[in-house]
Parts: structure tokens; sequence; C-alpha cells
């Protein structure tokens, strides 16, 4: 992939806040190349080696609990498209009637099966296919639903030039993020103005900085990540 010309860039990201990552990311023609070369074939490879694993994933939510297998959800990615982003079912299929699109401590509607997967961050890997179609890349910002997107200043809407990712600086940073909202009398008001804010210094920080090289650090760090701060 690489920068498209800024004239031809949705209207909501033509202003100088976003100009600003824009004109860095049109510098780095060859590692967003190396990006998507990397995504493509690294998500063909685990859709192989998951496929069974996914199977039995897909078997077991499908034996324990009520509803579909995969859970479907509008996200935001590259310019401002959305897209329905797909996730093994971890929780019930009524998780969404009350308008809560926020996991919070000990979420009494997520099922047996869903808090292991949750743990192991496997409910995840549905989206590698997403990966493959070019909706997500591996590394970059987690997609956002548009009701929080909608909230975004001028500077945060930068994070809209590169598709969004499975994993990212401000997911690893922020791992513990239910816990962080446990508390709180107003969820949404509380992530829009408190978490949202700082997760996304981290995601302007990603893209100021970026490079293929760094997207291959940041790949190692989270499967390290989830492997030790589950064995702790």
């Amino acid at each position: 992939m690489k920068m498209p010309e800024y004239e031809k860039l949705p209207n909501e990201l033509k202003c100088d806040e976003v100009k600003h990552y824009y004109n860095i990311l049109k510098t780095k023609t060859l590692s967003l190349v190396l990006k998507r070369i990397f995504d493509v074939v690294v998500a063909i490879f685990m859709i192989i080696i998951l496929l069974v694993p996914m199977a039995v994933i897909a078997l077991l939510i499908k034996c324990t609990s009520k509803g579909p297998v995969i859970y479907k959800q509008v996200r935001v990615t590259t310019f401002g498209k959305r897209f329905k982003i797909w996730k093994f079912r971890s929780m019930r299929t009524d998780a969404d009637s009350n308008g809560e699109l926020l996991t919070v401590g000990e979420d009494n509607r997520i099922t047996k099966v869903g808090k292991f997967i949750r743990k192991f961050r496997l409910d995840e890997l549905p989206q590698i296919f997403h990966v493959l179609s070019g909706k997500m890349s591996i590394v970059g910002t987690r997609p956002e639903v548009p009701k929080f997107t909608s909230q975004y200043s001028n500077e945060m809407l930068a994070t809209l030039l590169l598709p969004a990712g499975v994993t990212s600086l401000a997911s690893i940073k922020f791992k513990d993020e239910a816990e962080l909202l446990a508390d709180a009398q107003d969820v949404d008001k509380v992530y829009i103005e408190k978490i949202l804010p700082e997760k996304m210094k981290y995601n302007l920080e990603y893209i100021e900085m970026f490079s293929f090289a760094g997207d291959v650090k940041l790949i190692f760090k989270t499967v390290a990540e989830v492997f030790t701060s589950r064995g702790e």
C-alpha cells in the first residue's frame, strides 16, 4: 500500500493536524509496501496453521452457549471506512442490548468459554481474515466504533490514515482497560474523556515513528506481553 495524493483524502482528513502525519507516512512508501506484503504472507500462514484450532474454538462456543459463533460489530478503519469486525463470540447474545459497547471489570456478560479465549486474545483470531482482505493490518490502531470516532479531535483523525490493527502499542499499554473502567459511574464518559486521549497519544506516536521494523518488534512485544502477563 501507499499513501494516496492528499487531495484524494476524505474531506474530514484534510486539515493541518492530519497533514503533519500524512507527510511523515508519504515518505515511508517502502515500509508501507513491506507492511502489506508481510500482512498477506502472515495472514495466509496463520489461516493455514490455525484452521483446526479455530474450528475447535467455534465448536466449544456453539456447544456451550446459544447464539452465533462469530460476533460482528461495526468499526472504523482506513480513511473512515466502516466494516463489520469479526470476533469469536465471548459474551451472551444480548450483550449489546442495553447499548454497552465497552467491557468493564468482571463483566457478567462474558461466557465461560469467552473468559478463556479473551484471556489469550483468541477471540480476535477471525480478524486475520480482515488482514488478508486489507480492511485491517496486523499492527495499527485498534478499530473503534463510530460512536467513539465521532469524538476524535482533528489530530486523532490521523490514526485513520492507516488500516486498523489487530494489535497496537496502545492496546499493550492499556491491556487492563476493563479493570480501569470497573468503578466508573459513566463508562462512556470516562473512556472518551480520559482513556481515549491517552490511547491516542500512543497511536499518534506509532504513526510518527512508523517503520516496518517497528511493526515486527511490536508483534513480538505483543506475543511476549500476552504470555508473560497471563503467566503472572
